[in-house]
């Protein structure tokens, strides 16, 4: 269930009109520095601008590019879109990328030079523009909860992991919000999986309305990820797995 290319990177997209296209050669530029083959999976998620009409517009300017659109009829979320296109990508590995640019190129290249290096490849931020303190805090405070209820000792939950794409949809989240990293992440460790944590540079962009990550839906995600985690956590203490 490998596919037949080495990499599908994802990238879910929710208004994102004025961003996508610069998404995509930030993308494209990364991978040039490989021999990789790979695909870009965009997966419009509701958008009502002209997201999915750049994408087109993009793709057929880079015939040389395999991208896939996607169009969900409605939004159903970053976290079901990513598991979905899973089951719909190709690669051997999996790669989250967001439509909104804030991964530089340097970022994806370096997460990108320990591909097979291990089974996941978790990347945590050494640095990041334009966030702001308080969001510095609760992305701490959060990773600090995440460790502390599963047992696990990472520096950072929601970054884009580079995934074997079997893993993904083997292993999904039932999040449907912000914690659906934590929580996958979190359960490859508990099966064993190998990883590699590196530190990359990325930029933060304040969202709005439903692509901003601090509203009260996202809040209720991140109590089931810790809800789930604790459960799993004492069904591992009680049965040894």
């Amino acid at each position: 269930m490998t596919g037949d290319l080495d990499v599908t990177i994802v990238i879910p997209c929710l208004n994102e009109e004025k961003n996508i296209a610069a998404t995509l050669e930030t993308v494209r530029q990364a991978m040039s520095e490989f021999s990789y083959n790979y695909e870009i999976l965009v997966i419009d998620d509701g958008s009502r601008d002209r997201t999915g009409t750049v994408v087109e517009e993009y793709r057929h300017a880079h015939p040389d590019t395999e991208i896939v659109l996607h169009r969900n009829r409605k939004n159903i979320g970053l976290a079901t879109s990513y598991v979905n296109g899973a089951f719909v990508g190709r690669g051997r590995y999996y790669k989250l990328v967001c439509g909104d640019n804030t991964e530089p190129k340097e970022a994806l290249v370096t997460v990108f030079n320990h591909l097979g290096d291990a089974d996941m490849i978790v990347s945590y931020l050494s640095a990041v523009e334009g966030k702001s303190a308080f969001r510095m805090w609760i992305s701490r405070l959060y990773t600090f909860l995440i460790n502390f209820v599963s047992g696990h000792q990472m520096r950072y939950y929601n970054g884009s992991a580079l995934h074997l794409r079997y893993n993904v949809m083997r292993w999904g989240p039932y999040s449907f919000g912000f914690g659906f990293q934590a929580e996958l992440i979190t359960r490859l460790l508990d099966e064993g999986a190998s990883y590699i944590e590196i530190g990359i540079k990325a930029r933060h962009e304040q969202k709005q309305g439903l692509n901003d990550a601090l509203n009260w839906k996202n809040f209720l995600s991140v109590t089931h990820t810790l809800l789930e985690l604790l459960i799993r956590r004492v069904r591992r203490t009680a049965v040894g797995h």
